[in-house]
């Protein structure tokens, strides 16, 4: 496994769908021995942004989404990434995390399409 799938304990809920990590989340952009790593601080405030009518289908509160959403949030905070490269990172995560093919294009879908709300 990985420091990203192995990690625990790692955020807290800060209001609605609203976290902020207590952990720094460590992903490895790419393949494992890339050695591109991309670190999202400790503290850091995110949110997973899924309309409430998708909620039956895909929990805003699901631990699996979590980390792919803190991940995205920070990649995109500052323009570090641009939208399409977060996204790809997003379904890389989510992936790891083991989300199936049709709720991960869901969600990617949704993330990049999400600015031109």
């Amino acid at each position: 496994m990985s420091l990203y799938t192995e990690l625990r304990d790692w955020y807290e809920p800060i209001g609605g769908i609203r976290y902020r990590t207590t952990k720094e989340i460590c992903w490895e952009v790419g393949r494992k021995g890339s050695d591109l790593w991309v670190i999202v601080p400790t503290g850091y405030p995110f949110d997973v942004s899924i309309p409430r009518l998708l909620w039956w289908l895909l929990d805003p509160h699901d631990p699996r989404f979590l980390k792919a959403g803190a991940l995205h949030d920070f990649l995109l905070h500052d323009a570090l990434w641009d939208r399409v490269s977060s996204a790809a990172a997003f379904s890389d995560s989510l992936r790891a995390e083991k989300v199936g093919r049709f709720k991960r294009l869901m969600m990617v879908f949704a993330v990049i399409a999400w600015k031109w709300r």
